[in-house]
């Protein structure tokens, strides 16, 4: 049967990041996509104009609709918006036998906040405790640890602060560092530093989803946390490199840039 795998998730309309990029993810990756839908989002190229979270009873009844009929290989979150959201999910997380990866949202790629302030502490107690991997990227970091990442050197510390929250492995994503786009992927004591060329490419709206769907996908397959890493690195990779404008402002990157025929 072919690999199943739930995102727990807002959605964007302008179908760039949130539940859009993460079904399209799944598609491109060869599983079948599924999804709970937290919180519905008025969202371009320009940023966030207004988000409305769903009730929980909504959310649990989404998430154990799909898990108690069709059942699922990997499970990934993204914009939970509030802590009674955040601890809801991690209580289905935790009674669900699959990875989960937790891609801690904070604020959008427009800087609009999609978190509340009091959720953080449901992000750092309930839901990193049931997280096979969280991925944070160095905003997110600093939000939930105070560490500040400023060089490649500060992102044994940052990973090493996010693990005292629990989560088995921690992707530190170092794309907003200058130079090469590093992330160190590690559980305290295996590193794996990944690399790729940074592509010189402004239109990178929902790339954080993209990943941690990617690693999901990938998991789903049956591979390990450092192997499915890897292999959701490369697509995340080649699918910033084909970012495409879209609207007046920043545009997504490009879910279906392996489909592309060579012109």
């Amino acid at each position: 049967m072919i690999p199943r795998v739930l995102t727990v998730a807002g959605s964007d309309s302008g179908g760039g990041a949130g539940v859009q990029a993460d079904l399209k993810t799944m598609l491109a990756l060869g599983v079948h996509g599924m999804s709970v839908i937290t919180a519905v989002t008025a969202q371009n190229s320009l940023g966030v104009q207004g988000a409305w979270e769903l009730p929980v009873e909504a959310v649990r009844a989404q998430y154990r609709s799909v898990v108690d009929d069709i059942g699922v290989q990997a499970v990934k979150t993204g914009m939970l918006a509030s802590a009674e959201l955040v601890e809801a999910v991690a209580e289905l997380i935790s009674g669900t036998d699959a990875p989960a990866v937790v891609d801690p949202v904070g604020v959008s790629k427009h800087g609009d906040p999609l978190l509340a302030a009091s959720a953080l502490d449901s992000v750092r107690d309930r839901l990193l405790p049931v997280a096979t991997v969280a991925t944070p990227n160095l905003d997110e970091v600093t939000q939930l640890t105070g560490v500040r990442v400023e060089s490649e050197g500060d992102l044994r510390r940052a990973a090493a602060a996010v693990l005292e929250y629990g989560p088995r492995w921690v992707l530190i994503k170092g794309g907003h560092l200058s130079g090469d786009a590093v992330d160190l992927l590690t559980d305290g004591s295996r590193e794996h530093w990944l690399r790729g060329p940074r592509h010189d490419n402004r239109h990178t709206h929902g790339t954080g989803c993209t990943l941690a769907s990617a690693v999901a996908s990938e998991l789903a397959k049956g591979l390990s946390v450092p192997e499915a890493v890897t292999r959701a690195k490369e697509y995340v990779t080649g699918a910033i490199a084909a970012g495409f404008a879209l609207g007046a402002g920043i545009g997504p990157v490009d879910h279906g840039w392996r489909f592309r025929s060579p012109q």
